[in-house]
């Protein structure tokens, strides 16, 4: 849009309909409304909006009725002052002569009023294109606690945050990003949680995102990570406005981008990943049960079909007797090497999830269970795996939908065991495990250690953790975010 700086307003009506027009060039959805007052025939008006983004109703009720009704008799020496502060009924209207903010409020939705004989206008409030209702979010399901969900629009979003955070040390700061679809995002933090160089770091990030478009959150995530090529996120994504402003209650920060159901939060600590919104709505012995099923759950799913590849090719003597005499027999008569069968059939079974995904919800189920009975059954009686295989690999995939926020980095990591264990056997394994872990310590979000709070055997740091701590227990806030107020303010009476 920086071509529009060589547009100027003029004090004609018909000057400016055909700037619009040679700014909105092959465009129908503009429309030109013209109109007077029925006392007064020298207030010509003309207003400019955009069909399907403006709301009619506010139109003609805010906006064409009050003008063209109205008596104008204490009509002051600028007529377009006296039509902003006494005549249009709207929460919203401002004065310009600025042709690039006139377009972006025509873009967003509101209505431009044009008076003859002014080189100003009065943009007006009337945004009413349609939305999402709020609903409870398909992925992130809980069994108590609030089950509102964000929507695509983000002032709603924004008003679920701020409906739960009723201080005034709640900041939304604004910015648009993408050179062409200029798409509006919103960065929230707490004053006195947040880290400042957390916050100027992501700033930084932001404003070096050069693009021409904007339409997911997954677009802000890789551009601001400074771990490009790693399998694990260094930013978290909720569908929840309770597990951002959670977020928020601790000293991180949130960016909230417009047309997407996703928020971001960031820094991301690795051990989040196993953390629910169910973990802090129910008891805490069961909470910390489904935590520690959870961290056991990623460690099957990676290592099962690793370990079962390592103890039948090439440390048959860890394996008693009878059970490598039953792996044997049941293979005798598989041509293919066990790892292909391993790689073969976790490749079928990630298709036939990636099929039922895509699929209509009605078939996608169906086809996933009857895809992987049909298939297996089929596949063992005609030899072309044998039925460990097809055990292993099934119990890695059901382990591997307990995190599914790890999905994509447990399919990568699991077939490199894999190879690793191919050709080393067991210290393959223990060789990648070790590489995976050196890994995870070496990561960072945004300046704080990706391993924070599992590297550590202070008390204090494992309350919620691996297990979910009692929350009178838990009186500070993650020390390596929440730096400048680490206590945790509660009425509730401290029982340490």
């Amino acid at each position: 849009m920086n071509n529009l700086k060589r547009y100027k307003l003029s004090s004609s009506i018909e000057d400016n309909i055909k700037l619009i027009k040679d700014i909105f060039k092959n465009d129908d959805t503009i429309k030109f409304r013209r109109f007077q007052n029925q006392y007064n025939q020298d207030i010509k008006c003309l207003i400019v909006f955009i069909n399907g983004m403006a709301d009619n109703y506010l139109i003609t009720e805010n906006i064409i009725k009050p003008i063209t009704i109205n008596t104008m008799e204490c009509l002051e020496k600028s007529p377009i002052d006296y039509l902003q502060s006494q005549i249009i009924l709207s929460s919203e209207c401002e004065k310009t002569n600025n042709v690039l903010d006139i377009i972006n409020s025509i873009i967003d939705g509101d209505t431009v009023l044009f008076l003859e004989g002014s080189d100003e206008v009065i943009t007006i409030e009337s945004k009413g294109w349609k939305t999402r209702d709020i609903q409870e979010p398909d992925v992130e399901r809980v069994v108590r606690g609030p089950r509102e969900g964000f929507n695509e629009s983000i002032i709603i979003n924004l008003s679920l945050i701020r409906r739960k955070l009723r201080t005034n040390n709640l900041k939304f700061k604004f910015m648009d990003l993408g050179e062409i679809t200029y798409t509006k995002l919103c960065v929230c933090y707490i004053e006195g949680l947040a880290r400042e160089d957390v916050l100027n770091n992501l700033y930084e990030q932001l404003n070096n995102i050069k693009t021409d478009g904007i339409l997911d959150a997954k677009y802000i995530q890789e551009y601001i990570s400074k771990e490009p090529y790693s399998v694990f996120e260094i930013t978290y994504t909720t569908e929840k406005p309770d597990v951002a402003v959670a977020k928020l209650l601790e000293g991180r920060i949130v960016v909230i981008i417009d047309g997407t159901p996703v928020a971001i939060t960031l820094p991301f600590l690795f051990i989040e990943t196993f953390q629910s919104a169910d973990d802090y709505y129910l008891n805490y012995y069961y909470a910390s049960l489904n935590r520690i099923l959870r961290i056991i759950g990623f460690f099957l799913t990676i290592s099962i079909p690793a370990i079962y590849l390592s103890l039948v090719t090439y440390n048959q003597e860890m394996v008693p007797t009878p059970l490598i005499m039953s792996i044997y027999a049941s293979r005798l008569d598989v041509p293919l090497p066990t790892v292909f069968e391993l790689i073969g059939l976790l490749l079928v079974f990630e298709i036939l999830r990636e099929a039922g995904t895509r699929m209509p919800s009605y078939i996608g189920q169906a086809l996933s269970i009857v895809g992987a009975l049909v298939l297996g059954s089929a596949a063992v009686d005609a030899k072309f795996v044998s039925a460990p295989i097809v055990i292993v690999v099934g119990m890695s995939g059901i382990t591997s939908l307990i995190t599914p926020t790890l999905g994509g980095a447990t399919i990568i990591i699991k077939i490199g065991l894999i190879l690793l264990s191919s050709i080393l056997g067991l210290y393959g394994y223990v060789i990648g495990m070790s590489f995976l872990l050196l890994h995870l310590l070496k990561l960072k979000s945004f300046g704080i250690p990706y391993m924070t709070n599992l590297a550590t055997f202070t008390l204090q740091d494992l309350k919620d953790t691996g297990v979910r701590a009692p929350r009178w227990y838990m009186k500070y806030r993650p020390k390596h975010i929440a730096k400048k107020n680490p206590i945790r303010s509660s009425g509730g009476k401290n029982r340490e």
